[in-house]
């Protein structure tokens, strides 16, 4: 094992959720799962996301899992009934779930996100209060997959959650741990500036897309940073693995992203280059994941630096450093107060 990936674990113990909230997370969606199949014509819940593909990284946010209805039991609802839209049943779901969940936890309340109910609990955990989405699903008639609602338009949208988690979990047992692993670091870098340029989702494809048995952490990081900034630079659409979904969609444009995507497989490339010389991949890795990592040399101030990189030109003033101040050693723990780009 060369010097990259020691610095990639040493950033992993940075990244990786905390136990205790994680096993929060768990165990309040199998509460609110358990609890949805109280609801009229409830057929299955199930576990989507980070949960079941072991991504989370620190600090936890949301569990998210469904529940899918018995289409005989609703027989206008959705695009294959009567074209009834989900914005009523999600309601009612809500008012199910909300006095059931503070059952457990008094201070519960139920809203809603894009695709259905959302619970938060009001009970932290090492300062951390996970939540739950609970996507109310139907099953289609033609062609595999699932209704899902979008709230926010109050229709019905074609997805495969079942499906991705069942892609994303496949192969070996070396294949899922490097995947596993090079997603939550995936998710750090992106998690780095102010607005993420890809969702968790197109994130986890790529890494699915393109890593391949026998690769190492390091290797396969670089591999899935290289490949997608060739794609983004082309023009090139990443398609939903499970055949159901659009196109994942690029959360800014696409020259901001395939410049951050090469930027960052350019850093990985130099390290693995240099993979024997320890300094030179800590000066690799700290363009790279710049909230982690000071660049030798650098007095403390890489974080800082970054930030001047990746904004428009910013004066110490301005950031609130001065004279001693412009010394103090960054946080370099995630989630420290104040993103830099």
């Amino acid at each position: 094992m060369g010097h990259t990936e020691d610095t990639l674990n040493d950033i992993r113990s940075q990244i990786d959720a905390r136990p205790a909230p994680l096993a929060a997370a768990r165990a309040r969606l199998d509460l609110v799962r358990s609890s949805a199949m109280a609801f009229p014509g409830a057929n299955r819940t199930y576990a989507s996301g980070s949960l079941p593909q072991h991504t989370f990284i620190h600090p936890v946010g949301d569990g998210d899992g469904g529940l899918v209805l018995d289409r005989r039991f609703y027989p206008r609802l959705g695009p294959d009934g009567g074209g009834e839209t989900p914005a009523g049943v999600a309601k009612e779901l809500c008012a199910l779930l909300g006095p059931a969940v503070r059952k457990i936890y008094a201070n519960a309340r139920c809203g809603t996100s894009k695709r259905g109910p959302k619970i938060t609990f009001g009970q932290p955990v090492d300062n951390q209060d996970p939540t739950v989405d609970l996507v109310v699903a139907l099953t289609r008639k033609e062609g595999s997959g699932l209704w899902i609602p979008n709230l926010e338009t109050n229709r019905w949208e074609a997805s495969d959650p079942e499906g991705h988690v069942v892609l994303f979990t496949s192969g070996g047992e070396s294949l899922k741990r490097t995947r596993r692993r090079v997603v939550r670091l995936l998710k750090a870098w992106n998690k780095q500036y102010n607005q993420p340029g890809f969702s968790s989702h197109n994130l986890t494809v790529w890494a699915w897309e393109f890593i391949k048995p026998g690769m190492g952490m390091a290797v396969a990081l670089h591999t899935v940073l290289s490949e997608a900034a060739r794609r983004v630079e082309a023009g090139g659409a990443t398609r939903d693995p499970a055949g159901v979904s659009p196109n994942v969609k690029l959360l800014v444009d696409r020259t901001t992203a395939a410049r951050r995507l090469r930027t960052a497989a350019n850093g990985l490339a130099q390290a693995l280059e240099h993979d024997g010389d320890l300094k030179a991949v800590l000066a690799a890795l700290s363009s790279v994941y710049y909230r982690y990592i000071d660049a030798p040399g650098s007095g403390g101030l890489a974080a800082t630096v970054a930030a001047m990189r990746r904004s428009s030109p910013v004066t110490t003033a301005a950031l609130g450093l001065g004279g001693a101040a412009a010394m103090v050693r960054p946080t370099r723990a995630y989630g420290a107060s104040g993103t830099i780009a």
